[in-house]
C-alpha cells in the first residue's frame, strides 16, 4: 500500500542542500541560544580585551569585534532573506492546497444536495401516489 503524501512533503524533497542549509542557518539564527550564545561570546571577547595587559588583540572600541559582526550580518541577511522567500513559497501552495479542497468540497456539497432534492422528490411523488390511491380507494 502506497502513502500518499502531502504537498509539504513533496515541497520538502525538491528542496536542494542549499535550501535545507539556508533555512537551517536562519532557524537557528532565529532562537534564544543563538543571541544567548553571541551575547556570551561577546562578553567574554570584551572582558579578555579588557583583562589583558600585555596583548590587546582587539582593543577599545573593538574594531575587529565590529568586523566580524558585519560580516556576520553580510552573510545572515541573505541567507534569512532566502528562508523567508521560500516560506512565502510554502504559504503560497499551502493556500492553493486550501483552495483546491474547499472547490472540492464545494463540489461534493452540491452534488449531495442535489441528490438530497432528487431524493426527497422522490419520497412526495412516492406519498402523493399513496395519497392518491388511498382517495381512489375510499372513493370507490
Amino acid at each position: 500500500m502506497e502513502i500518499k503524501k502531502n504537498w509539504h512533503q513533496k515541497h520538502h524533497e525538491t528542496l536542494s542542500f542549499g535550501s535545507h542549509l539556508a533555512d537551517s542557518v536562519a532557524k537557528g539564527m532565529g532562537s534564544w541560544t543563538f543571541i544567548i550564545v553571541q551575547t556570551v561570546l561577546v562578553a567574554l571577547w570584551m572582558g579578555l580585551n579588557f583583562a589583558a595587559y600585555i596583548f590587546h588583540w582587539d582593543p577599545y572600541p573593538f574594531i575587529l569585534l565590529n568586523l566580524v559582526f558585519s560580516t556576520q550580518a553580510a552573510y545572515a541577511a541573505p541567507i534569512i532573506m532566502m528562508a523567508q522567500n521560500r516560506q512565502n513559497d510554502r504559504d503560497r501552495m499551502q493556500a492553493q492546497a486550501d483552495y483546491q479542497t474547499n472547490i472540492d468540497a464545494k463540489l461534493e456539497i452540491e452534488a449531495l444536495a442535489i441528490k438530497l432534492k432528487s431524493l426527497e422528490t422522490d419520497k412526495l411523488d412516492k406519498i402523493i401516489e399513496m395519497l392518491n390511491k388511498m382517495k381512489s380507494e375510499n372513493t370507490k
